[in-house]
């Protein structure tokens, strides 16, 4: 059977030793070549063509690959699915943006001869985590994200030499469209462990690795699993800030500092280190090639890059979404008047460009006592001590100061008092916590990410 044509988008899916290399792509232990995806997609873009979209439960499998190299081919937007995804979530995200779930076969066969679909069409609706009401379909462009995935090539020095591991979610862009789509772009070979364990990292034997503060704080604490990966050319933590104590920890384990990057699902990755550049606990980098960042204050003034004054980020680039799904206002009211993304974050600039996240803007930036203090900044002093192995900070109302800075750690051995005390002598002493609540656990979404809006209350 002839191959479908190769979508643009997927160049390296035409390289000469991709076709019949059998373990071009490894998910969960099953593997293919080239030639067999592009047949098995091949057989989903027959199927889904003509379609406004379709939707696949975006399993760790080969055939949600399968299914979003289809959708490629035929030009038809693909509505990733969380496989964990309740009823009432599933519905809200089959509903609103009007797809059927696509089971998929990977056994089937099928060419494609379609007419490849321009840069500016929709390739993936990815559904936001809806914390401020129902999900709301983010559509991203074909153009945007081969513009994203051509210029992280170039910060990680990322080609078909390397062999990217990771085993992150394939609902989101961090695991589907860097780590499968910017596999299918460079060539490079995929290995999805299926679950992001130390021993599976450990065992890949890959040169490049994806992951995010949970995998790799799991990954320090098992040090034969970290030695591991010594070989490894690059290590790159995403999708929330990595503590500084995970960062050390890797550094010295490993022998490399890891590489941190920014991004939303509505931007794709904006800001990144550079696998040649400098490596700084808390730091995300220095943006993209054809990225601009501002950070503004309340007012929508500038904030200096002092590397101390806390703004919001906003972003300018030709990676950035082209709108929420049938949500014109929503879409408008998330630029400012002048053309720039409004991230949500707060953030800070050292003088030399280099950024840190220090938290949402919602939920993340306290005002206490007439200072603007970001809860990064805190949890990351916490984390410093050995006692605190996870830490989350809000802002609680205060009759006097505004807000009180309340912390919720995880921790054995230490009191409230040390903590609080401990914090003022690493930071300003208005930003040492007024309260620490001392918890099991803190509860995470499924990137491990902290939810605020689920903690106890203060």
């Amino acid at each position: 059977m002839p191959l479908s044509p190769v979508p643009s988008l997927l160049t390296a899916l035409t390289a000469p030793d991709g076709a019949d290399r059998p373990d071009a792509v490894t998910v969960a232990g099953r593997s293919c070549s080239y030639e067999e995806l592009l047949g098995a997609a091949g057989a989903v873009a027959a199927r889904v063509a003509g379609a406004p979209a379709f939707a696949v439960r975006a399993t760790a499998t080969l055939e949600t690959v399968a299914a979003v190299v289809g959708g490629l081919l035929a030009g038809v937007p693909v509505v990733p699915v969380p496989p964990d995804a309740g009823p009432a979530e599933q519905n809200h995200i089959l509903g609103d943006s009007g797809a059927a779930l696509l089971p998929v076969d990977f056994a089937e066969r099928a060419g494609w001869s379609g007419p490849e679909p321009g840069p500016k069409e929709a390739a993936l609706i990815l559904y936001t985590s809806g914390t401020t009401g129902p999900p709301k379909g983010v559509v991203v462009s074909r153009g945007a994200i081969a513009a994203d995935l051509d210029a992280l090539a170039g910060a990680w020095e990322w080609t078909a030499e390397d062999t990217l591991v990771h085993g992150l979610p394939l609902f989101h862009v961090h695991g589907l469209v860097l780590g499968v789509l910017g596999a299918l772009r460079t060539g490079s070979r995929l290995v999805h462990t299926g679950r992001p364990t130390p021993q599976a990292y450990a065992a890949a034997g890959g040169s490049l690795y994806f992951g995010v503060p949970t995998v790799w704080s799991r990954v320090v604490r098992d040090p034969a699993a970290a030695r591991a990966l010594t070989g490894a050319r690059l290590l790159v933590s995403g999708s929330a800030p990595l503590p500084a104590p995970v960062f050390r920890d890797l550094e010295t384990l490993t022998g490399q500092r890891p590489v941190e990057r920014y991004g939303m699902t509505e931007t794709l990755i904006t800001i990144s280190t550079r696998a040649a550049g400098d490596r700084r606990p808390g730091s995300v980098g220095l943006p993209l090639p054809g990225v601009e960042t501002r950070l503004v204050d309340e007012d929508g003034g500038p904030v200096p890059s002092d590397g101390a004054t806390v703004g919001e980020l906003q972003i300018r680039s030709g990676t950035l979404f082209d709108g929420y799904l049938g949500r014109t206002e929503a879409t408008a009211a998330s630029y400012t008047a002048d053309g720039w993304f409004r991230t949500g974050d707060m953030a800070m600039a050292e003088p030399d460009g280099m950024h840190r996240i220090v938290g949402r803007a919602s939920t993340d930036l306290i005002k206490s006592g007439g200072y603007r203090i970001g809860a990064g900044e805190v949890e990351n002093a916490l984390l410093d001590h050995p006692a605190v192995r996870e830490a989350a900070v809000v802002g609680a109302p205060h009759e006097d100061l505004g807000q009180e800075i309340v912390a919720f750690v995880v921790a054995d051995g230490v009191s409230e008092a040390e903590l609080m005390d401990f914090v003022a002598g690493h930071l300003s002493v208005h930003k040492r916590p007024r309260k620490v609540r001392f918890l099991d656990e803190l509860p995470r979404n499924a990137m491990g990410k902290p939810q605020k809006g689920r903690l106890p209350p203060v």
